[in-house]
């Protein structure tokens, strides 16, 4: 079983279902990870910061200048 690495906590994944992409999150700490390898599994922390609507935002700044 994966393991959370923010609070060691165990992650409810099952690789037989785990695609690239899905993102997880840790029942005891929030943590989010996205899943970016199957074999084996490999995650990735799900950071802060801009999400789809700040992409959206930015591309419309771009096309201004």
């Amino acid at each position: 079983m994966t393991s959370c690495p923010e609070c060691e906590n165990d992650l409810d994944i099952d690789v037989e279902e785990a695609e690239e992409g899905d993102v997880v999150a840790c029942g005891e700490c929030g943590t989010e990870y996205e899943i970016v390898g199957v074999e084996p599994l490999e995650l990735s922390k799900v950071e802060d910061g801009l999400d789809e609507d700040d992409d959206d935002f930015l591309d419309e700044d771009e096309e201004e200048e």
